[in-house]
C-alpha cells in the first residue's frame, strides 16, 4: 500500500525560515529580510544558483535554497575570504555547504519527524527545474539581502500511517 501524505504545516517551514535567517546572519555576516510568504506554482526555482536537500523519514519533501549569482558569489567570498570570478566549483561548494547548514539547523527543530537529509546538490543555469514529492506543495519563502535576492522553496508532508483494512 503507497504511504499517505498530510498537507504541508506551517510548522514544517518555519524552522527552515529560521535556519535561513540565521546561518546567514551567523556564517555570512548578512541580514535577510522576509518577504510574503506564496505557494509555488512551478517547478523552477527563481534563481540561476540552487542547493537542493531531500528529506526522507516521518516527513518527506525537498528543500531549495535559490540565489541569484550575486548572491552566490558574494557569499562565497564571505565563506573563503576571496571573490570567485563567477559561479565556479568553489561557488557550487560553498552554496551546497550553505543549504546543508540550513537543512541540518532545520532537521533539528523537527525531531519528532526522525528525517534523514540527503548530501545537497547543487544546479545551476537559467530555467533550471527541481521536482517535490507528490502530495507537497511547495511554499516559496523569498527573501532580499545586501547582495541581492533569495529564495527558500519548502515542499515537505508528514507520512501517515495506513489505515488497517
Amino acid at each position: 500500500m503507497a504511504p499517505q501524505y498530510s498537507p504541508m504545516k506551517v510548522e514544517f517551514i518555519n524552522p527552515f525560515v529560521t535556519a535561513a535567517v540565521t546561518v546567514f546572519r551567523t556564517m555570512l555576516m548578512c541580514e535577510l529580510t522576509r518577504g510574503q510568504i506564496q505557494l509555488k506554482e512551478h517547478s523552477q526555482p527563481d534563481h540561476e544558483i540552487s542547493g537542493v536537500i531531500g528529506l526522507s523519514g516521518r516527513a518527506v519533501g525537498t528543500v531549495v535554497l535559490s540565489i541569484s549569482r550575486e548572491v552566490a558569489i558574494s557569499a562565497t567570498e564571505a565563506m573563503l575570504g576571496e571573490r570567485p570570478d563567477g559561479l565556479n566549483a568553489d561557488v557550487v561548494d560553498a552554496i551546497g555547504e550553505v543549504t546543508n547548514m540550513i537543512g541540518g539547523s532545520a532537521k533539528a527543530e523537527l525531531e519528532q519527524f526522525a528525517m534523514t537529509l540527503s548530501l545537497p546538490n547543487v544546479i545551476s543555469g537559467k530555467n533550471h527545474t527541481v521536482a517535490f514529492p507528490s502530495g507537497a506543495t511547495p511554499i516559496s519563502i523569498p527573501f532580499t539581502c545586501e547582495w541581492g535576492s533569495v529564495c527558500l522553496d519548502v515542499g515537505l508532508c508528514e507520512v501517515m500511517e495506513p489505515v488497517p483494512t
